[in-house]
C-alpha cells in the first residue's frame, strides 16, 4: 500500500514538471516577440556538445554562446530563417536538430519509407506464396490392426524400461 502510495506521488510529480531550459535571465531579450522567436530557433538548433539536445536545453558553454548569437542576429534584424542560414554556413548542417530536406539528406528521408514500402512488399510476397501451396493431403485415421500394433509397441516399451 505504501509503495503504490509513493510511486503514484512520483508520477504525479513526473507528469506536473515542467521542462527546464538553460536560458539564463541575462540571456533574456526585453521585447518578448524577439525572444519568443529567439526560443522557438535555439529549439531547432543542435547543442555541438551534447548532440542529442536543443541549445535551449543545453548548459554547455558552447550553447550558451550560439543562444547569444542567436539572440545578437535577431537584434540586428535578420529573419528567422537568416539566423538559421548563418548558423549552417557556420557550424554545417549538423546544427540543425531536424535536417532540411536536399539531396545531401536524401538517404535520411528516404531510408524510412524505403524500409515501410521493402516490408510491405516482403509480407505481400509471403502471403502470396503461402496461398499459393497445395493444401497438405488428408492424413487417414488409423485401422484396428494398426491400433492393436502401436499398443503392442507401447506395452513392450513400457515393459522394457
Amino acid at each position: 500500500m505504501v509503495w503504490s502510495v509513493r510511486i503514484l506521488l512520483v508520477a504525479i510529480a513526473l507528469l506536473g514538471a515542467t521542462p527546464l531550459h538553460a536560458v539564463q535571465v541575462d540571456e533574456i531579450l526585453p521585447d518578448p516577440r524577439l525572444e519568443a522567436r529567439a526560443r522557438a530557433i535555439s529549439q531547432d538548433l543542435r547543442c555541438m556538445v551534447c548532440q542529442n539536445q536543443s541549445i535551449d536545453d543545453s548548459e554547455a558553454s558552447l550553447a550558451r554562446d550560439l543562444r547569444l548569437l542567436v539572440r545578437e542576429r535577431l537584434k540586428a534584424g535578420d529573419s528567422d530563417s537568416q539566423v538559421i542560414d548563418y548558423l549552417v554556413a557556420r557550424y554545417g548542417e549538423f546544427v540543425l536538430l531536424k535536417p532540411r530536406v536536399n539531396w545531401h539528406t536524401a538517404m535520411l528521408w528516404a531510408a524510412p519509407l524505403t524500409l515501410l514500402i521493402v516490408g510491405l512488399f516482403a509480407i505481400g510476397f509471403s502471403v502470396l506464396r503461402r496461398s499459393g501451396r497445395p493444401p497438405l493431403p488428408e492424413v487417414a485415421a488409423l485401422s484396428e490392426a494398426e491400433r492393436g500394433k502401436l499398443d503392442a509397441i507401447a506395452r513392450s516399451q513400457a515393459d522394457g524400461a
